[in-house]
């Protein structure tokens, strides 16, 4: 039975296996469009490529026709692929990527029912040192914001480490998007609470066992200001410059920190931050 907190989707140690079976399928999907992304590839190629991870494995998209019952046109793909300037929900098709093309692959799905989400920025070809240096602050700002979390915690602590994190880096003022966030997650992609990335710790829904979030902070090289494309799902740069984004969905056991949406459930990262890791036993 699926408990509820005020609102809030608690999963049973059951449900959070199928959870990490979908995030496994999320995780060899960021694997494989990472190796497949090359000057000369088209966003819809690697889209393609995303389908044939979800069937190969008997996993369902959680990004395709996704919006319908919300007043957009429903998502077109099974990835959102986001370019240079894309924040998030890019749309795969016909665009070739160049070298040195910052790549943000957004991508969800869905086995027994319940879901996985996660991102990844990777180069298509050689990086810029701007472009890497942004995604890697992007990506160990989802670290700051994972290892914050820890039960009897709240939700605002994860938040607040992030932009702790981004504003801690001198060597550049990043861009914190504000309008998209990240969220709790389980029997439907996006469930309450929101996770923002950035705000004051201590606040929002108390961290307990059975509670799974997506953490997913999107920084820019420049303004944090966005616009969405007249498809309705792309948003970009109001000023151009680019974006990253990074996420995984997380939970917390009495043992410590689950990534659910990484190969190794985030052994070694968190081994490298001095963190608890903690699966549950199959």
């Amino acid at each position: 039975m699926i408990g509820r907190r005020r609102g809030v989707e608690l999963k049973t140690a059951d449900q959070m296996r199928q959870m990490r079976r979908a995030g496994l399928v999320v995780a060899q999907a960021h694997a494989e469009l990472a190796e497949a992304a090359a000057p000369g590839v088209t966003t819809g190629e690697l889209d393609q490529l995303a389908r044939e991870v979800l069937a190969r494995n008997g996993a369902s998209s959680s990004f395709l026709g996704y919006g319908a019952g919300f007043g957009l046109p429903p998502y077109p793909a099974v990835a959102c692929i986001s370019v240079n300037e894309e924040i998030v929900h890019g749309i795969p098709g016909e665009r070739v990527l160049a070298d040195g093309d910052l790549v943000s692959f957004d991508f969800g799905a869905i086995i027994g029912g319940w879901h996985g989400d996660g991102a990844v920025t990777f180069p298509a070809g050689e990086w810029t040192p701007e472009r890497r240096r942004l995604s890697d602050v992007t990506r160990d700002a989802l670290w700051a914001g994972i290892g914050a979390a820890r039960l009897g915690g709240r939700v605002s602590d994860i938040s607040h480490a992030v932009e702790e994190f981004i504003e801690s880096c001198d060597d550049h003022e990043f861009g914190i998007v504000e309008e998209y966030t990240g969220h709790g997650i389980g029997s439907a992609m996006h469930q309450p609470p929101d996770v923002p990335n950035y705000g004051r710790p201590g606040r929002g829904p108390k961290i307990v066992e059975g509670l799974c979030l997506a953490v997913e902070p999107m920084i820019t090289w420049g303004s944090a200001e966005t616009a969405t494309l007249d498809d309705e799902w792309t948003v970009v740069t109001r000023d151009s410059s680019d974006a990253a984004h990074w996420e995984h969905t997380i939970t917390v056991t009495k043992r410590g920190l689950w990534v659910l949406t990484a190969l190794d459930g985030g052994e070694e990262a968190l081994g490298r931050l001095g963190l608890p890791f903690g699966p549950l036993a199959d």
